[in-house]
């Protein structure tokens, strides 16, 4: 979740009138979206369709929305910056609220091609609720924000590797040795750790699918777990520990925790070469390739593509 400076502060604490409230339904579950009465009205239509086009690729990670009722409230922001959507954030309630502070001069197309929504939309998908070890749910939802762009045709699973190799990358030059994540976590932003603590719990999402996906011949993976983790746990609050307790409980295997221990006790982004070349990822001079004879790039390119086609 992104932090921007006091104007936006500013703007939380009283935000612009909302003037239209929108329905989006996928059976008997229902998101509703509000407009602020701030925003252009021949915005509105592009502003909508990015909403939808979004809250798809979240379904299609296991065929339902993570909640029954959520909302999305949007609300203009003009900047001068280059950033279609400078700030959002995800309150957890009843219902969960996902808050974006847009450009009001963006079209569809910026938005849709903007990574924020689908980081935002991906803290959904498991009952975090901000207990601490804040590395597990930003490194999930930095994650999934690429696997869901790939998967609803942003840009292609090479760009999808790529765009985590260089995460990785950034995450692997912001160091602190001196802190274990669990230590630096809580002062990201007092130590300006951001890459390492979001890129440190990136590299724990994807060595667990991938490892998931390799043990049980692509049978299981995060998503596949995730699934599970909703139908039991949805509406619980849990820490980040008891979500790996309850992954490695709902797939039989001793794979979560033990990773969790090994990132969080972590003093430097753990090396991820070795993985991507057991995927068939080949790099040259920091650039992606993929071997698509490599035994494994059936499961390398699972990761890539939608568990429900469409997302409908």
């Amino acid at each position: 979740m992104r932090r921007c400076h006091l104007l936006i502060l500013l703007l939380l604490l009283s935000p612009p009138l909302l003037a239209e409230r929108h329905y989006y339904q996928r059976g008997d579950q229902h998101l509703e979206i509000d407009l602020s009465e701030q925003l252009p009205q021949a915005r509105r239509d592009d502003v909508l369709g990015w909403i939808r086009d979004t809250a798809d690729a979240l379904a299609a990670v296991h065929g339902r929305w993570p909640r029954d009722r959520w909302r999305v409230r949007i609300y203009p922001y003009n900047t001068r910056g280059s950033d279609p959507v400078p700030w959002a954030q995800v309150n957890r309630g009843d219902p969960d609220v996902v808050s974006f502070y847009i450009d009001p001069r963006a079209s569809r197309e910026r938005l849709s091609n903007n990574w924020t929504a689908y980081h935002e939309f991906a803290h959904l998908l498991i009952p975090y609720r901000g207990w601490g070890d804040m590395w597990y749910s930003e490194g999930f939802a930095s994650y999934y924000q690429n696997l869901l762009q790939a998967r609803q045709g942003v840009f292609d699973e090479r760009e999808m590797w790529q765009r985590l190799h260089d995460g990785f990358i950034r995450g692997r030059t912001n160091r602190r040795p001196d802190l274990s994540l669990a230590e630096l976590s809580p002062s990201m932003r007092e130590n300006r750790s951001f890459m390492r603590v979001y890129w440190s719990g990136a590299w724990y999402w994807f060595r667990a699918d991938t490892e998931l996906r390799r043990r049980s011949g692509g049978k299981q993976s995060v998503d596949t777990a995730l699934a599970a983790l909703n139908r039991c746990c949805a509406d619980a609050a849990m820490s980040a520990r008891e979500i790996a307790i309850e992954l490695d409980r709902l797939t039989g295997q001793l794979l979560f925790v033990p990773l969790f221990d090994q990132v969080a006790g972590s003093r430097a982004l753990p090396p991820f070469e070795e993985q991507f070349a057991e995927l068939g990822i080949e790099l040259e001079n920091g650039a992606v390739i993929l071997r698509n004879t490599h035994p494994l790039a059936d499961i390398r390119g699972s990761i890539a593509r939608p568990v429900v086609p469409g997302g409908r």
